[in-house]
C-alpha cells in the first residue's frame, strides 16, 4: 500500500466535500440571505462563482461524465492498492459517506439539473448587484 497515494486520495475526498458544501451551503445561504435581506449574498463574484460550480456539475453529468475529482480519487486509491470501498482509510470513508448515496443513476441527473435550475431561479429572484462606488464631491 502506498501511503502518499492514500493520503492524497483522502485529501482529494476532502476537497470534493468542500466543493459540495460550497454548492449546497452556498445555495442555502443565498435563499436565507435573500429572505433576510443580507446584502453580501448579492455579490456578483460570489453568485457567478456559485453558478459556475453548479453548472459544471449539471453539465458534466448530462454529458455522462464522472466528476473529475472522483476519477482522480479513484486513480489515487488504485495507486495506493485500495481495491474496495472498505479498504479506504477512515477519513476517506467519512468524506465519502457524506458525499455519496445509493441512488439510481438517473436520480443524480434529476438532482443535479433540478439544483442548477434552483440556482438560476434564485439568480432571478435575488439578483446579484454590483457595489455602487460613491462619487467624490
Amino acid at each position: 500500500m502506498s501511503v502518499p497515494h492514500a493520503l492524497l486520495a483522502d485529501f482529494l475526498a476532502g476537497i470534493h466535500l468542500l466543493y459540495v458544501l460550497f454548492v449546497v451551503g452556498g445555495e442555502a445561504l443565498i435563499l436565507i440571505g435573500g429572505l433576510a435581506r443580507w446584502s453580501w449574498i448579492r455579490s456578483v463574484t460570489f453568485r457567478i462563482t456559485h453558478l459556475l460550480a453548479v453548472a459544471f456539475v449539471a453539465v458534466n453529468d448530462l454529458l455522462g461524465n464522472l466528476c473529475p475529482l472522483t476519477i482522480w480519487e479513484y486513480r489515487l486509491r488504485e495507486a495506493a492498492g485500495q481495491q474496495a470501498e472498505w479498504d479506504i482509510t477512515f477519513v476517506g470513508r467519512l468524506f465519502r459517506a457524506v458525499i455519496y448515496h445509493d441512488l439510481p443513476v438517473w436520480a443524480y441527473s434529476v438532482l443535479y439539473v433540478g439544483f442548477a435550475l434552483l440556482v438560476v431561479l434564485t439568480l432571478i429572484v435575488f439578483p446579484p448587484r454590483r457595489k455602487h462606488r460613491r462619487q467624490p464631491r
